[in-house]
């Protein structure tokens, strides 16, 4: 085996270049583990005092597919092992550079007005490795709000408030996108022109689809192209758009 295959002297499998990176992500993994077991019993504090309408969420970015690792009350219907919302990818694909989303509103696909908190998670470096996210169902606050104003004769149209998918399963989530986007384009992927197209590769890259494991064939499924097409036109959007860094992270 070759230096360049990792076994020879100095190369990432036996040499101290190799060892040294491997304790500083050990040390790392485990102060991350160690923020997340300190607020594990925090989020079930919280919940009890904000009542049965509120849940609060870890999530664990290490793990997307099944980001969540800890969670009191029950807004959105997920479980322990779900997976994140489009708003949690939208983090993941930002990585060190995302910031905290205070107070946005959503709304759930059974009905359900929630107002969210989600602050990301950071180690001792700086690295955002999860977020933690409070999520309140405001629904029947909303209509009282909507009543007293119908009566008192101020009532004013509703803002539009974005639907947003949660759930168990990353796949429904990974759909979401992939259909949202084709509803914006008003036209199925074979009216679209390269550019159109390669822009729908780069903005699901941006909201953080490909972290995902499996992304680009679910992503191909979804659009009725081949995988190597879908291959393709990710590596052409990322190249044109000067971020060329090769496969997606969460291809197997």
């Amino acid at each position: 085996m070759s230096d360049a295959d990792g076994g020879g002297p100095g190369g990432p499998g036996t040499g101290s270049g190799g060892a040294a990176s491997r304790a500083r992500s050990g040390t790392a993994a485990a102060e991350q583990d160690a923020v997340i077991a300190a607020l594990t019993p925090v989020i079930d504090g919280i919940a009890a005092t904000l009542g049965s309408f509120c849940e609060v969420v870890i999530h664990d970015f290490r793990r997307p597919e099944h980001s969540i690792v800890a969670l009191a009350g029950s807004v959105t219907g997920r479980g322990l092992g779900g997976s994140m919302s489009e708003i949690g990818m939208h983090l993941l694909a930002r990585g060190d550079q995302a910031r905290d989303e205070l107070n946005y509103l959503t709304r759930t696909r059974d009905g359900k007005m929630v107002k969210s908190s989600t602050m990301v998670l950071r180690d001792s470096s700086g690295t955002v490795f999860g977020a933690l996210c409070v999520n309140l169902d405001i629904t029947t606050l909303n209509q009282v709000h909507a009543l007293v104003g119908e009566i008192a004769g101020v009532a004013a149209s509703p803002a539009a408030v974005p639907t947003t998918t949660f759930g168990d399963d990353i796949g429904a989530v990974l759909d979401a996108i992939v259909d949202e986007h084709q509803l914006r384009q008003n036209k199925p992927w074979a009216q679209l022109g390269r550019g159109e197209r390669l822009q729908l590769f780069r903005d699901l890259d941006r909201r953080g689809v490909f972290a995902v494991r499996g992304a680009v064939q679910q992503v191909a499924a979804r659009l009725g192209v081949s995988r190597a097409s879908a291959y393709n036109y990710l590596s052409a959007a990322r190249t044109e758009a000067g971020d060329d860094t090769g496969l997606p992270d969460g291809t197997p």
